[in-house]
């Protein structure tokens, strides 16, 4: 279950977001202004905006132009991160690669609540006073990760309100993925959280480049994301390839038609 920072702050721009201040919202000019009349718009209707372009947010270049203590460190595939009940003491930004976010109940089960991909944080319980790791961060690929510690974070977002605003934009917008993936587990079929949760993998509609080929992930990991057995996983997982909504071509790769999937009644 992941959320991309990217996809906030995209959603971000195109929405709005936040409300534009008097100070900077742009002032119309009125017909005495431009010396012409003002054609009466159409009932129901508002003339067309033109969406606001904003550019990509490079939280890493920020973060060094504010000039937060921080620390860029590399992982390993399969390198722990941090462990379940290690101190919270950092936020963690993803550079580059993948985490597995999972967790172990007091019997030694294993369950995978989350993966997450460039252009998210991670850790950010501490900035709710959380004292210690809830789970435990795996990197699934070869993964470059920022750590910001949790007081020089509190800081530049009291300090920084463009990135407060916009940190606030995806912790909202993963609320919102958090309550979808609820919604699916207690109503939608095996087949369909197993299709929904391939997509999600491969950041399906987010504004940055779609990772067609998935990273390494096995079908017992796709299970205990899905909530099912690996025998059914496998099951749907021949029945996607021969429908041509997935190939196996060095890794899983997905293509679009996948989606029917998710959308079919």
């Amino acid at each position: 279950m992941t959320g991309g920072f990217a996809q906030a702050v995209q959603g971000f721009g195109r929405t709005g977001g936040v409300a534009m201040s008097p100070e900077r919202r742009p002032r119309a000019s009125s017909p005495r202004q431009s010396g012409r009349t003002a054609a009466p718009a159409a009932a129901g209707r508002r003339p067309p905006q033109k969406p606001i372009e904003i550019p990509a947010f490079d939280a890493h270049a920020f973060l060094d132009s504010a000039g937060v203590a921080r620390q860029v460190v590399k992982f390993h595939r399969g390198e722990v991160i941090y462990s379940q009940g290690d101190p919270a003491n950092a936020v963690l930004y993803i550079q580059d690669g993948g985490v597995k976010l999972s967790v172990v109940s007091s019997v030694g089960k294993e369950a995978v609540v989350g993966m997450m991909g460039p252009g998210d944080f991670f850790g950010e319980g501490c900035l709710a006073g959380q004292s210690v790791r809830m789970g435990t961060a795996t990197a699934m690929t070869p993964t470059t990760v920022l750590s910001i510690g949790q007081k020089q974070m509190v800081d530049v977002l009291h300090e920084q309100h463009e990135l407060s605003d916009l940190f606030i934009a995806y912790i909202l917008a993963r609320n919102i993925r958090i309550e979808e993936d609820l919604v699916d587990q207690l109503f939608n079929s095996s087949e369909k959280r197993l299709a929904r949760t391939l997509l999600l993998l491969a950041r399906y509609g987010k504004p940055d480049k779609t990772q067609r080929v998935l990273p390494k992930v096995s079908q017992e990991m796709l299970a205990e994301m899905v909530g099912t057995t690996r025998s059914r996983v496998n099951f749907f997982m021949n029945k996607f390839r021969k429908l041509g909504f997935i190939k196996y071509n060095g890794g899983i790769q997905i293509n679009d038609s996948l989606l029917s999937v998710v959308l079919h009644d």
